[in-house]
C-alpha cells in the first residue's frame, strides 16, 4: 500500500523566539507596519499580508515549540512589490543596518532582487521583490 502525499499550498505563520516582545514589535511596526495582534495566554502574533509571526520570549512556557528554541538563529524572506531601491530607503530611515542589497537572488516563483538587515535579535531578515517584466 502506498500513500498519497499530502500537497502542500502555502505557510500561514512562523514562530521567532524573541529575547524582548516589545522591541520585537515596535520594530516590526515601524519598520514593516505589521500588525501588533495579542492573542491570549500570553501569545503575541505580528500580521501582514495574509501571514503573521508568533513571537515566543526566550525562555517561554508556550508549548509546544521548537526543541532548541534560540533568539536570532532565523533566516527567512519575505516578498514585497515595492522596489528594492524603496525597501532601501525605508530601513535607512529607520536607522536599520543593512547587511547586503538590493542584490539578484532566486526565489521559490524565480528571478528576484533582495536586501538583507537583521532584527533586534539578529535574525536575518531578506525583502525580495519579484522581478517583472
Amino acid at each position: 500500500m502506498t500513500s498519497v502525499p499530502v500537497e502542500l499550498d502555502r505557510f500561514d505563520h512562523f514562530v521567532l523566539t524573541v529575547r524582548n516582545v516589545e522591541e520585537t514589535c515596535a520594530f516590526y511596526e515601524k519598520v514593516f507596519g505589521m500588525r501588533r495582534v495579542d492573542c491570549g495566554e500570553g501569545r503575541v502574533a505580528l500580521h501582514f499580508g495574509r501571514q503573521k509571526i508568533n513571537l515566543n520570549p526566550n525562555p517561554s512556557p508556550i508549548l509546544p515549540k521548537a526543541a532548541v528554541p534560540v533568539p536570532g538563529s532565523a533566516d527567512f524572506c519575505v516578498v514585497t512589490e515595492v522596489p528594492p531601491r524603496e525597501v532601501l530607503k525605508r530601513l535607512q530611515a529607520c536607522s536599520v543596518g543593512i547587511e547586503e542589497g538590493p542584490v539578484a537572488t532566486t526565489g521559490a516563483l524565480g528571478e528576484m532582487s533582495s536586501v538583507y538587515f537583521r532584527d533586534p535579535d539578529g535574525n536575518l531578515v531578506e525583502v525580495a521583490c519579484y522581478e517583472t517584466g
